[in-house]
């Protein structure tokens, strides 16, 4: 095989395939490309190096806390304290267990979810037109690009026509940059190979076929790529709240570690047992279980997306869901099934067919005043669809044995057309042999039409075919086809055009027009001004998406949740706001904006129509940038959806990035946050849910560490205060910090959702961690269970009972009041005994796991000497246990208050 760093640019197209032994008709053969990955490896740029197991294991030791924790164990034992310091060292090493094989998980899961998102390349292998994962292109394949197309391999261009790449991520060219087959001298700049496009690139304009020279790291961005490969993504605001909120903690336990030890030796105690109580509050102070639950949160929201068909590309995508309040979505596919069916046709003077049938399958009537009529006796209606066909770059693909439908490649609006070709008897190939094309002007989103050069053969005819928005075309045009000839297209006629266009437009339908230039071809190179008034228009057709059935529910769930959709569509005003209406997005009083109407506004016009909005129509990709910084402006918290190559920078500017998995090109996929594998709505709608029941679910854990580390301070501040001996035992602290919450706190991340997640107002995006309602949440539960372990405790002390057996016996209910209020956690205003235990599988195991637990240190000798416990009479257990419950029995009255009062309040 030929070396990657050959200058291929100085290469013939021949002479590379040649070298490539590939083919320009049939590329390379499928029994070669298994042997060719096998020896250049899978086309991957390289990554950062991978930890291994013993690196990562020894990581989570990694943590100021820790590093105290190992102090005060070895403190412990010099001072002859040997079963201190084995606790000490036993629980900090379970604790790195679980937060090892936790992180694993994660871990491993976001791996799989990144193979899932994977971008493909369209290749031709065995004379066939395939679609692979660019990991699996080998040098020696043929590439199949078009505009929007990411370039997944280094190659060597064999046909192009109006070709152009954007190439600022290699060599940071602004402009787009315009491609040629031309050889080149073997000295050419990098920046200057114009018969080349490189990896990481994409396509901006034209299509065209390129060999693949160079895969992985042997191509120019992999080599860029293994210079940054230790390069790491900043933190996202959820991570840099929770950093800031653990500074405040570390803060506060080094404030409590001086009031311990200063209390502790003015009351005269012993310096060692009162050290390592002061340490051991300090770890119950800080949660050192909370960034693993969050990055279990976040694996586990995406994981749950990926189960509804959004793959997440970007952790703070998870996060920012949660507060989403916009989301402007396309209509084509993403709110409507994208199976575009020609519905009806209009020809001059006024002639307006129906055609039945929908979807791909070329299976239908044409009727002309309910009368059923026959296409292939009708001139202008076969003309009209003879450019349709001709001026269309998908493709049609009957079934096959693995799958009973017609398929479409390619937009589905150039498919439909394709399809009601073959309705009316046209056979695509025989067209397409008899009608060479030789040249296009690919469609221009300005100009708002595309146009394509045929000739044929025999015959030597010629002529130019154009497609594109009505308004577009009938400007161009200076006749109109009508009864058998070509009439002039006066003022009378275009309004009669225009009018008819409006007519199918209201229907909800989606209007091309169509046109034609006899006798001429035209140069790839040029704009479209150069045939102003030189076209004749055949006639419009409209096309009908179909909604789909789950969007108007998913609509309506937007509205429950305080989010507004908001249609953005290349369609007719009069269409957008016909399908709108039937899906719930505009109701009364909404606005329909189009495109030259945005184009008139001021940036304060439009960020004050925004807020009555529903249908922005005619959009050109870019006026999206100035839409979402109009919703933007206005304090919201934007999604917007995209598929194209002028979406990215509105992906990228939008707080959350949507790109369509099924249309989308590789460059809105790059520039998202989220890829819908579906390219449904309503899959938006249920991503936007499980980013709200990350954030809960994390608040749920902040909570019940919180509550319960509070609890456990106030205790041990009041014996001191008090002048009573200490409640607990230092490395029974430890015990109920690390063992009994870690045993829980990580299954309080797997919730499920509630039910009333998308009943909520948004989450606000920079909300502190600890806001105003789980602070009032607090102040109930941290006295109720404070006062409930003081009390049994000073009871106890009164009667005398000797003082280990004391301390085991309120170890015993500090454990249970955490068990208690984590079944409090699982929901603010639903009782404990309604949601049952039985919903969350995890937090069932965790509580039992943290029982047996328990048990075993109350019962089991060994354990008995480490945690200076003794066995306690199973009466007693009874009552400790339902001294404890009354943190549950204060959180069932909180809450039947609140919903007694949710109730009540007005809708």
């Amino acid at each position: 095989m030929e070396n990657p760093d050959r200058p291929w640019h100085g290469l013939g197209p021949e002479a590379a395939l040649t070298a490539l032994e590939s083919a320009a008709d049939s590329g390379l053969r499928v029994a070669e490309v298994e042997a060719r990955r096998r020896q250049h490896g899978p086309n991957d740029l390289p990554e950062g190096p991978r930890r291994s197991v013993w690196r990562s294991f020894f990581e989570q030791f990694q943590s100021p806390l820790i590093y105290i924790l190992f102090i005060a164990a070895l403190f412990a034992f010099a001072l002859g304290r040997h079963g201190d310091s084995a606790v000490i060292l036993i629980v900090v090493i379970i604790n790195a267990l679980i937060g090892w094989f936790q992180e694993g998980r994660a871990a491993r899961a976001m791996e799989a979810l990144r193979r899932l998102s994977s971008p493909r390349a369209r290749v031709v292998r065995d004379g066939e037109e395939v679609e692979v994962d660019t990991r699996d292109l080998v040098p020696g394949d043929l590439l199949v690009l078009a505009a929007g197309d990411g370039v997944g391999a280094d190659a060597r261009l064999v046909e192009s026509s109006a070709l152009e790449a954007a190439e600022a991520t290699l060599t940071g060219e602004s402009l787009p940059v315009r491609k040629s087959v031309e050889t080149l001298a073997e000295d050419t700049l990098l920046a200057d190979r114009a018969n080349m496009v490189y990896s990481g690139t994409y396509i901006t304009a034209g299509h065209a076929r390129a060999v693949v020279t160079a895969t992985g790291t042997a191509t120019e961005m992999g080599k860029i790529a293994r210079m940054t490969v230790e390069s790491r993504a900043p933190k996202t605001p959820l991570e840099r709240s929770i950093a800031q909120f653990g500074r405040y903690l570390v803060a506060g336990a080094v404030t409590l570690f001086v009031a311990v030890m200063s209390f502790g030796l003015m009351r005269g105690m012993d310096t060692v047992e009162i050290f390592m109580v002061a340490i051991s509050q300090m770890v119950s102070m800080v949660p050192e279980g909370l960034p693993v639950a969050m990055t279990i949160a976040l694996a586990v929201g995406m994981q749950r997306m990926a189960g509804h068909g959004a793959i997440v590309r970007r952790l703070s995508a998870v996060e920012t869901l949660g507060s989403t309040r916009v989301i402007c979505a396309d209509k084509t596919g993403t709110l409507t099934r994208n199976e575009m069916t020609v519905t009806a046709v209009w020809l001059a003077p006024g002639r307006i067919i129906d055609i039945t049938g929908a979807g791909y399958q070329p299976r239908g009537d044409f009727l002309e005043h309910d009368e059923r009529i026959d296409p292939t006796t009708d001139p202008a209606l076969a003309t009209l669809l003879t450019v349709a066909a001709l001026c269309n770059d998908a493709r049609l693909v009957p079934p096959d044995g693995s799958d009973t439908r017609w398929r479409a490649l390619g937009d589905p609006t150039e498919a439909a057309l394709l399809t009601a070709a073959r309705k009316a008897g046209i056979d695509l190939d025989d067209l397409g042999r008899c009608w060479h094309r030789h040249g296009d002007i690919p469609f221009d989103a300005d100009a708002g039409m595309m146009a394509t050069a045929h000739c044929d053969p025999d015959s030597g005819d010629s002529f130019v075919a154009f497609k594109g928005a009505p308004e577009a075309i009938v400007a161009m045009c200076g006749h109109v086809w009508d009864n058998g000839s070509a009439e002039p297209l006066d003022e009378r006629r275009r309004e009669l055009v225009l009018k008819a266009a409006a007519t199918l437009a209201g229907r909800a339908l989606r209007v091309l027009a169509f046109a034609r230039v006899d006798g001429t071809g035209l140069d790839a190179t040029a704009d479209f001004s150069g045939f102003a008034g030189r076209l004749t228009l055949l006639g419009l057709a409209g096309e009908m998406d179909p909604p789909r059935n789950e969007v108007r529910r998913a609509v309506e769930q937007c509205r429950q949740a305080g989010m507004r959709p908001v249609m953005v569509t290349g369609d007719h005003k009069l269409t957008g706001m016909a399908v709108a209406e039937s899906l719930g997005i505009a109701g009364e009083g909404d606005l329909a904006i189009d495109g030259s109407e945005l184009s008139g506004m001021a940036d304060h016009q439009l960020r004050e129509k925004a807020g009555r909005a529903a249908v922005f129509a005619r959009v050109h990709p870019e006026q999206k940038l100035r839409i979402v910084k109009a919703y933007q402006d206005r304090g919201e918290v934007v999604a917007m959806t995209g598929d194209g190559v002028n979406d990215a920078p509105a992906l990228i500017k939008a707080d959350v990035g949507v790109a369509m998995g099924l249309t989308g090109t590789e460059v809105a996929k790059s520039a998202a946050e989220i890829v819908i594998t579906d390219d449904n709505f309503a899959t938006i709608v249920h991503a936007v849910r499980e980013g709200r029941l990350v954030h809960r679910n994390l608040r749920k854990v902040i909570l019940y560490l919180f509550a319960t580390s509070m609890a456990e301070i106030v205790v041990l501040m009041s014996a001191l205060l008090l002048g009573y001996p200490l409640p607990l035992a230092a490395v029974q602290i430890l015990w109920i910090n690390i063992v009994t919450e870690g045993t829980v706190t990580v299954n309080l991340i797997m919730e499920p959702p509630e039910g009333d997640e998308m009943r909520q107002r948004p989450v606000e995006l920079n909300r502190p961690l600890l806001s105003a309602d789980l602070l009032k949440r607090v102040a109930l539960m941290t006295p109720v269970m404070a006062a409930s372990t003081f009390s049994y405790f000073a009871w106890r002390v009164s009667q005398g009972v000797p003082l280990v057996q004391v301390q085991t016996e309120t170890f015993t209910v500090l454990a249970a009041c955490q068990w208690f209020n984590v079944v409090n956690c699982q929901s603010a205003t639903r009782s404990a005994f309604g949601l049952g235990l039985m919903r969350n599988r995890w937090m069932l195991g965790g509580l039992i796991l943290s029982v047996l637990l328990q048990v075993l240190v109350l019962y089991w000798p060994p354990m008995n000497a480490l945690f200076h416990t003794q066995p306690v009479a199973v009466a007693d257990v009874g009552l400790m246990v339902l001294t404890a419950s009354s943190v549950l029995w204060a959180e069932e009255i909180r809450k039947f208050f609140v919903r007694l009062r949710l109730r009540s309040a007005p809708e």
